[in-house]
């Protein structure tokens, strides 16, 4: 806490003044964190001091709170690229980053516990605090203005990404809240943009990337492959069948917790797609299930290689009942199409350069067709919109529509549960690891 209390009055965050007539002032309260090392071991003890953003009043002391992260699949295509071309991997983080953040709106809150204060004062905040709506997208602010000064360029298609390209070579700083990777082949730029870092904020150099999220990120030429299917062959329920769950708070959290990890399992994506559908009235059965036959909505589907790293996958129900296969099967590559399109524009910016079209494999003749001509209007007339944009991108060149067989669709693994043979078939075509480190 006395840390805290520090790091606050040494970035100016707060004065102490009288509140002003017909303003409130927010609440806070201390927050103890135990950090833990990747390995389980205590890193350090933090009481970081939170406001209670939650009494805020829009217009009042808050107005846009909007702030951009990186995206994961940004994050595994950065990994990909960097594995690629072998570069190395560095993370950096922000202490106290919201602390940087400057507050434009007026905005008053209760002095904390610790601080000493004259009856009725209270803190004028200067600077943001955790906890206020405002926060992130200040400190964004913040670290987009200095960073730009140092040279970087926000990328369009992932504003949590900055590249910074010259004739030494390119150096990309992704940002997810106060955690960064750097990476790149300017290797003294890198150093350099440590310290000009270290300059504008109070940093901390982790080192080579091991630990970001709650991932594990490590590399090792000993491989082998993971675990077996997690969801029964064949397996169907109706709406009804099991017993209400008397508190359906344990499901959810493991369902939460599940849906985190398919960030790099995509294994049982699947699986972690169907048990989502029952977190409003789980029962005792929910936890195996296969396609709907109750809705009739089919799922959309796809797995997207970056040579033979696979950075982008999807298993989720389509919005809408379609009238045919072949109209499912084309809002699937309706989806996959416009995924294709931003991951080639996030790698342009990374400087990944795509001549060739994107192979989409398919295995709906019908679904091609409709992509190739523009006669069949009875058929897709309800379906416009996804048919003009596919065909679209298929004409510029953007992709290419090849057709594989159903027993050959990797895309296939995210549809439905499988035999245990055909699992682990479709898995060893995902390069779908388990890193053993040494």
């Amino acid at each position: 806490m006395n840390e805290e209390l520090s790091a606050l009055h040494k970035t100016g965050t707060w004065d102490l003044v009288p509140l002003p007539p017909g303003k409130h002032a927010v609440g806070c309260r201390w927050v103890y964190k135990i950090k833990i090392k990747s390995d389980g071991s205590l890193e350090r003890y933090k009481a970081p001091l939170v406001t209670k953003g939650f009494t805020q009043e829009y217009g009042l002391d808050y107005e846009e709170t909007f702030a951009p992260v990186a995206k994961m699949t940004s994050v595994r295509t950065l990994l990909a690229v960097a594995s690629v071309h072998q570069w190395s991997l560095s993370q950096m983080d922000v202490k106290n980053a919201f602390l940087n953040g400057d507050l434009f709106e007026e905005v008053y809150m209760v002095p904390p516990p610790g601080v000493l204060h004259n009856p009725g004062e209270v803190c004028r905040l200067r600077k943001a605090l955790y906890g206020l709506k405002q926060a992130p997208r200040a400190w964004f602010e913040k670290f987009s203005a200095v960073i730009g000064s140092l040279g970087f360029q926000s990328s369009a298609h992932d504003p949590a990404l900055f590249v910074r390209s010259t004739s030494v070579g390119r150096i990309l700083l992704l940002l997810y809240v106060d955690d960064m990777i750097l990476t790149g082949d300017d290797l003294d730029g890198i150093s350099q943009l440590k310290l000009a870092l270290h300059d504008r904020f109070e940093m901390k150099d982790l080192g080579p990337l091991r630990y970001f999220l709650g991932i594990e990120v490590a590399s090792s030429p000993k491989d082998t492959r993971v675990a077996d299917t997690p969801l029964e062959l064949n397996v169907r329920y109706s709406p009804s069948d099991g017993t209400p769950l008397d508190d359906p708070t344990l499901y959810r959290t493991i369902v939460g917790s599940l849906v985190y990890l398919t960030i790099t399992r995509p294994d049982i994506a699947y699986a972690v797609h169907i048990v989502s559908q029952f977190v409003s009235s789980p029962t005792t059965l929910r936890w195996a299930a296969a396609s709907d036959p109750f809705d009739r909505k089919s799922t959309t589907d796809y797995c997207i290689f970056l040579g033979d790293s696979l950075i982008s996958w999807k298993s989720k129900k389509q919005s809408v009942v379609s009238r045919s296969s072949a109209e499912a099967e084309y809002r699937a590559m309706a989806s996959t199409a416009a995924e294709i399109v931003w991951l080639r524009w996030l790698l342009q910016d990374i400087g990944v350069s795509l001549s060739m079209p994107t192979l989409m494999y398919c295995d709906n003749k019908s679904a091609i067709q409709i992509a190739h001509n523009s006669v069949f209007h009875e058929r897709t007339k309800h379906i416009e919109l996804d048919c003009h944009f596919v065909r679209h991108h298929f004409q510029q060149g953007t992709i290419s529509l090849p057709f594989v067989s159903s027993t050959m669709q990797l895309a296939d693994f995210f549809t439905k549960s499988h035999t245990l043979a055909r699992f682990r078939f479709l898995l060893s075509k995902l390069s779908m690891l388990n890193t053993v480190t040494s």
